[in-house]
């Protein structure tokens, strides 16, 4: 007999949320219900969903911060309903904002003298923060066109093809001109020399990536500078570089301190780093920084009085929670520099753990390099019987999160898949993972078994590829026929 019981309107009587109607009907998908539902079972409804996305932690494909200490969280969760625009009202919050940009600024060699603010902001990530930094190069570029009674109608930027895509974003938004560097099988990066040779008059800046999205690596800033300081000096520009260092702005100076990217080089006018990549912060934080007040063009900022006192602004956004800047000053006094120095050498070590297991299964080509972000970028040696997409699409049921990709243009015939190596990233889990890739590999073997090799006149065919020619049938047009396990049995 099939169930009859009618279920009230309120269902007051029912205190188990499985035992109540709502679990019987489809969740709200085009329309606003009309109708309340309970606390319990609303959040019971959204959190049995969100059950089937994948384990953050778990998630190697993203740069994203994905673990805080729990005296951080408590800072978030308290200071979430305060809106950052509000400086006026939460003087404190913009007090913390602006020790934060000191802060970066002065790990980035700002030359700033003590006690000196620096000049910076913070957004939402760093796709905001490259958009006001290509805004200001762009209007400085337009007013020095005017100045001299030039055209300013056709400004372009030079990148490298391997740029995230908010580089391509700022272009298309704001009428810039994008001219890519190519990359090439084995060089995946930005040519310095190349790129100063696509620089010409109209070029408002030439955009530098201190750890490309593909392998980890890091540019060449150092060399792109010195060859831009003398093209310059040739033709009288004035050609400035901005380093997005949305990856490895948190990474060189703890790992690479040596390492001449930042504002050392005098061309580098202003810099990108993403807080809630290597900074360590909960998705939703980024920081520009600027080499000196006049860098930044001041008709691009606003000043308002609205909220109570004069505000200088210069975002995209406006209203935005204060949890996230609150969260990276934290960071940045909790662990000072000592502690990133340490958190980001336990990352690099965890690489090369990664690294060491996949080169040791002989199966994969390393591609990222040992110098940049933590990150393990690799492809396999033979794709004759299956490809990097087969192998992240396996993994998933182990839990893992790896992403399969192509290069860009011009060598987008290399797949790779990519490891990121964050905080929270163990050695254990390194060790595992390799097992688990391991374990892949030998499934898909089986899956997917080697084609057994085919006889012609009583020698092996090899196509000029080097890969042996097969015929359907194991008979290459001689006397030798292939069995099933790849044993020649004598006469066909």
């Amino acid at each position: 007999m099939g169930l009859s019981k009618t279920f009230s309107a309120s269902d007051v009587s029912v205190h188990s949320t499985y035992a109540s109607r709502y679990i019987r009907d489809s969740p709200a998908k085009y329309k606003m219900p009309e109708n309340s539902t309970p606390k319990d079972v609303a959040f019971q409804m959204i959190n049995d969903e969100l059950m089937l996305d994948g384990k953050p932690r778990l998630n190697l494909a993203s740069f994203v911060t994905t673990w805080m200490e729990p005296e951080c969280e408590k800072l978030i969760m308290d200071s979430l309903n305060k809106n950052y625009v509000d400086m006026d009202e939460y003087p404190v919050t913009t007090e913390l904002q602006n020790r934060c940009v000191n802060m970066i600024a002065d790990l980035f060699h700002a030359p700033h003298e003590d006690g000196e603010a620096a000049t910076g902001t913070g957004t939402v990530g760093s796709s905001e923060a490259i958009m006001l930094a290509g805004l200001a190069f762009k209007r400085k570029w337009q007013n020095k066109m005017k100045a001299q009674g030039k055209p300013y109608d056709k400004p372009n930027i030079v990148t490298g093809a391997n740029v995230q895509v908010c580089w391509e974003k700022f272009a298309r938004y704001f009428e810039v001109e994008l001219k890519e560097v190519k990359v090439r099988e084995d060089y995946y990066v930005m040519d310095p020399v190349k790129a100063v040779d696509m620089v010409d008059e109209n070029t408002i800046c030439v955009a530098a990536i201190l750890g490309s999205t593909y392998n980890g690596e890091f540019e060449d800033v150092r060399l792109l500078n010195d060859l831009l300081l003398e093209k310059n000096k040739q033709t009288g520009w004035d050609t400035p570089i901005h380093v997005d260092a949305a990856s490895g702005g948190f990474i060189a100076p703890f790992l690479y301190p040596d390492l001449e990217w930042d504002f050392r080089l005098p061309l580098v006018k202003s810099i990108n780093v993403s807080g809630h990549k290597y900074g360590l912060v909960y998705a939703g934080i980024g920081w520009i920084v600027w080499r000196a007040k006049e860098d930044l063009p001041e008709d691009l900022i606003f000043h308002i009085n609205y909220l109570g006192a004069d505000q200088p602004t210069f975002t995209l956004n406006f209203s935005k929670s204060s949890s996230q800047i609150i969260a990276q000053y934290y960071q940045l006094i909790r662990l000072g520099f000592e502690g990133y120095r340490n958190i980001m050498e336990n990352c690099q070590n965890n690489a090369m753990v990664l690294k060491a297991g996949l080169i040791k299964t002989e199966r994969f080509k390393i591609l990222s390099k040992d110098i940049g972000v933590p990150v393990v970028a690799f492809s396999l040696k033979n794709r004759s019987r299956y490809n990097e997409f087969k192998v992240s699409e396996n993994l998933r049921r182990s839990g893992w999160i790896v992403p399969a990709y192509s290069m860009p243009a011009d060598a987008k015939h290399v797949a790779l898949l990519r490891v990121v190596i964050r905080e929270d990233f163990s050695c254990t889990l390194a060790e595992r993972l390799v097992s688990d890739i391991s374990h892949v590999l030998q499934e898909l073997d089986m899956l997917h078994p080697a084609a057994p090799p085919a006889i012609e006149n009583g020698h092996l065919k090899v196509a000029a590829n080097g890969l042996l020619k097969v015929p359907a049938n194991g008979v290459a047009n001689g006397d030798h026929k292939v069995a099933a396990n790849g044993v020649a049995n004598g006469k066909a």
